[in-house]
C-alpha cells in the first residue's frame, strides 16, 4: 500500500519559547482547525506534552460522520521538535512531524506528515480529489489562523 506524505512549511513572526508553548499544547489544536470538523479532545490534557502521552479526539472530517482519533506523542525534543503517530483513527498510518527552527525575526515551523489511506486500492483512489485535497484545506485554515494570531512574517 502506498504512502502518502504531506510537507507544509511557515515562517511567524515570534520567538522559539512562544511558538513551542503554543504548538506543543494539545489544547491549542481546536483554535487551528476548521470549524467543521467539530474537534473535541476527550482527554485529561493538564500536563506538559510527553513522550508516551495519548490524546484521544472526537472529529467530524467527512460528511458529518464522528470519528475517533487516538494519537500517541512518540518524540519530544522540547523547542525543537515532536512527532504524533494515530493509534486509531481515520488513517491505516498517520505520522506527524512538527519541526521548529529559529530564523532570523521568528520561527520556520515545519510539517512531515505520512500517512496510508484505509481500504486499500479504493482508499488509493480518493486519495487524490478527497483525501489530498482535505489535508490541503486543513492546513492551509491553520496557516491563515496562525497568520492571525501571530502576526505575517516579514523578512
Amino acid at each position: 500500500m502506498k504512502i502518502y506524505t504531506l510537507h507544509k512549511k511557515q515562517n511567524l513572526p515570534i520567538s522559539l519559547e512562544k511558538a513551542w508553548e503554543f504548538l506543543s499544547s494539545p489544547k491549542n489544536l481546536k483554535t487551528i482547525t476548521p470549524n467543521y470538523m467539530s474537534f473535541d479532545i476527550i482527554s485529561d490534557i493538564d500536563k506538559p506534552m510527553y513522550s508516551g502521552q495519548i490524546i484521544q479526539y472526537i472529529v467530524t472530517p467527512i460528511l458529518g460522520i464522528k470519528t475517533k482519533w487516538v494519537t500517541e506523542i512518540t518524540h519530544v525534543k522540547e523547542l525543537k521538535y515532536f512527532v504524533d503517530e494515530q493509534r486509531f483513527g481515520p488513517y491505516a498510518l498517520w505520522h506527524h512531524k512538527h519541526f521548529i527552527n529559529k530564523i532570523d525575526g521568528g520561527v520556520e515551523m515545519e510539517d512531515i506528515i505520512d500517512y496510508k489511506v484505509p481500504m486499500g486500492i479504493l482508499g488509493q483512489m480518493v486519495q487524490p480529489f478527497l483525501v489530498k485535497p482535505k489535508l490541503e484545506e486543513i492546513f492551509a485554515y491553520r496557516q491563515k489562523k496562525l497568520v492571525e494570531l501571530f502576526g505575517e512574517y516579514k523578512q
